[in-house]
């Protein structure tokens, strides 16, 4: 049922991602280029995000587990260290030189894009090179 559940939440993510033109990466870069010509229509996107999934988190978050799951699979933050800042600087530089991040480029795979298709596999690199790296 879990994974019915997952193709479930995957195809709306998607939906909603395709449908918000999030997976455009002009739409992208205009909403990042706060210095230019700023494209502030992606907001509306994230506040209807949270209008929509806030309550469920209020109605949820004394509930001993998830409807769909075992248990919450929420992270602990346990510390800020180098790797975690250097990451999410390297993430922010790749989001704001091409326009993609990891859920937009996977849900433009639907419509054969090809620097999505190019920024996958590119992503998977570094992914390859990181663990390679950090068991060395």
């Amino acid at each position: 049922m879990s994974k019915i559940i997952s193709l479930i939440s995957g195809i709306i993510f998607g939906a909603g991602l395709a449908i918000s033109n999030m997976i455009n990466p002009a739409k992208v870069l205009g909403f990042l280029n706060f210095f230019g010509q700023w494209d502030p229509s992606l907001i509306f996107v994230m506040i209807g995000a949270i209008l929509i999934s806030a309550p469920f988190f209020f109605l949820f978050r004394n509930k001993s587990k998830p409807l769909f799951a075992e248990t919450f699979s929420i992270p602990k933050i346990e510390n800020i260290d180098s790797k975690l800042i250097v990451g999410s600087s390297l993430f922010g530089v790749g989001w704001g030189l091409v326009g993609f991040c990891p859920g937009p480029a996977i849900a433009s795979l639907a419509l054969a894009n090809e620097y999505a298709i190019f920024f996958l596999i590119s992503m998977f690199g570094g992914f390859f090179l990181t663990r390679l790296i950090n068991y060395k």
